[in-house]
Order: C-alpha cells, then structure tokens, then sequence
C-alpha cells in the first residue's frame, strides 16, 4: 500500500485542481470499503499542497469531507441489507444471533459516541456503519455523526500534511507511531472485555452449582 499512495502522490503532483480534488474525494470513500486503502496519506498530501502549493483549503476539506460520507453511508446501507436479509432468514447459529443481538443493542446505547469514535479507530471504520445499520440506526443520525467525526480527523490530518510537507517517511512515521497506539488501546479495551467475560461466567458457573448443591453434599 505504500508503493500505492507514492504513485497516487506523485499522480496527483502532476494534476490540475478539478481531478486532484476528485481523487480526494474517492480516496477518502474508499478507505471506508477497503480499509487497507492509504486514503489517510493521501490526505496528509493533501495538507501539504495546501501551504506549499497554495490549494484552496475549503474545497479540499470539502472534497475529503464529502469522500468520507459517500464511504461511511455505503457501509451504513449494507448494514441496512443485512439487517433486512437477517429478518428474512434469521441465522442458523444460537451463539452468532447471540453475538449480533448484544452488538445491536450495544449500537441502540451507544450509537452515536461510536459513531462518532469511528475514525479514530484503524482498519476497523467500516464495520462500525454496518453495525449501525444492523441496528436500524437512523440514516440522517449517522451521516451527521459520521460527518463530525471525519471533520475532526481530515482537520487533523490536514493539519498535519502542512506541518511535515510532503515527506512520505515523516508521513509514514507518523500513521506508523498512531496505529501502533490506537492497536495497543484496542488490544487493552479487548483483554479487558475477556477478563470480563471470564470473571463473570466463572461467577455464573459458580452459582449454578451451589444452587444444585446448596448443602455443600
């Protein structure tokens, strides 16, 4: 993927505004559908040309801003299928419709803080909008959340492609150093979900045999 944003960097180099501003905008949607996509370094490029070359900021922002809805919807909408082909033929498996209940209800709680969460989160952004549609998360809710959401972030890496320029090894330290930390956080939030989990069907499982055996017979 990093030969990939080179020669979408280089590529854009040598556009005019009108098809770099498109190929913003498609990159930013399809990193929302395959997330391995360098849509986030192409962003950063983004920035540079911003200060260096003198790229209008609002039609970048807005071209980036506008990429990251049409992608997160897409998600949202498949979701959506989903949701309707589940209600048609519920699955086979009792520990999956388990599973994808307590996530539902999880996006019911806490829909829009996830939402809102979403990009922030590497490699895992898509998953979030089709859970929201799974949930049956209101449409308009999440395209407005979800709009929050990239704002921050595409500011931040806006922000940040001005400040390094475009130097793809400072581009690369930089996604390097933040997934790193965000994969530790999550590997943190996950152990403590499973310690949990453990904790409380060991519990469970306790209980069930005292109340077979309360006489301790």
């Amino acid at each position: 993927m990093d030969q990939l944003a080179v020669r979408l960097i280089d590529f854009i180099s040598h556009q005019d505004h009108a098809l770099g501003l498109v190929i913003f905008a498609l990159s930013a949607c399809v990193e929302y559908v395959f997330p391995p996509f360098p849509g986030d370094t192409v962003t950063l490029f983004a920035g540079f040309l911003i200060s260096a070359k003198g790229w209008s900021f609002l039609l970048v922002f807005g071209s980036v801003l506008a990429g990251s809805a049409l992608g997160s919807m897409a998600g949202f909408w498949l979701g959506r299928w989903l949701k309707e082909r589940r209600e048609r033929r519920p699955p086979r498996h009792p520990k999956a419709t388990e599973a994808l209940d307590k996530l539902v209800e999880r996006f019911r709680r806490h829909g829009e803080v996830l939402i809102v969460m979403n990009r922030f989160v590497p490699g895992l952004r898509a998953v979030f909008f089709v859970a929201a549609g799974i949930s049956g998360m209101r449409g308009r809710w999440v395209l407005a959340w979800a709009t929050v959401s990239a704002a921050i972030w595409n500011l931040m890496l806006i922000a940040v492609g001005s400040s390094v320029g475009a130097n793809l090894d400072t581009i690369r330290g930089f996604f390097s150093t933040y997934s790193r930390l965000a994969w530790m956080l999550i590997a943190v939030v996950l152990a403590a979900w499973i310690i949990r989990w453990t904790y409380r069907r060991a519990r469970s499982r306790a209980r069930r045999r005292t109340g077979e055996n309360p006489t301790g017979h």
